[in-house]
């Protein structure tokens, strides 16, 4: 799969990828321990294509790059590649790309009847209330993270 950069907007940047060319790589059906180490059990390889597998709606999914600290504890940090699906419908709870006041972030979404909140998943930030004065829109719905240990 290739990432093609579309933009770099504040601490985001935006790819598309080039998901018609099926890139399979191997895949081992047998579990890794995180806890103490186990005994190998025979594998079997089998081929595994990540487009497949991460994007459902692939006209509508985008790549985006995360700079910055505020979602550390919804397990999202600085360098991490989202996979973000403009196709689904956003619900509370939902981790999506926004667009306020013409600056992209990301953030979880908190809705309560009409009042949203876009709220940060680190203490350190503060929740944004989004008001009738500013210029919202919910950009894409956060399906995967892609995060590199």
């Amino acid at each position: 799969m290739k990432l093609i950069r579309l933009k770099k907007s504040g601490p985001l940047e935006f790819y598309s990828a080039e998901g018609s060319t099926p890139l399979k790589l191997p895949f081992y059906e047998s579990t890794v321990e995180a806890g103490f180490p186990s005994p190998a059990d025979d594998y079997a390889e089998l081929k595994l294509d990540l487009n497949k597998h991460l994007i459902r709606n692939p006209s509508a999914t985008f790549y985006v790059r995360v700079r910055g600290h505020s979602m550390v504890n919804a397990g999202i940090c600085d360098g991490d590649m989202l996979i973000v699906d403009r196709s689904l419908e956003p619900k509370d709870g939902d981790v999506a790309v926004c667009v306020i006041n013409g600056e992209f972030t990301v953030k979880r979404i908190k809705k309560s009847g009409q009042q949203i909140v876009l709220s940060p998943e680190n203490p350190d930030f503060p929740e944004m209330s989004v008001t009738k004065d500013d210029d919202f829109r919910i950009w894409g719905i956060v399906s995967y993270v892609i995060h590199k240990p």
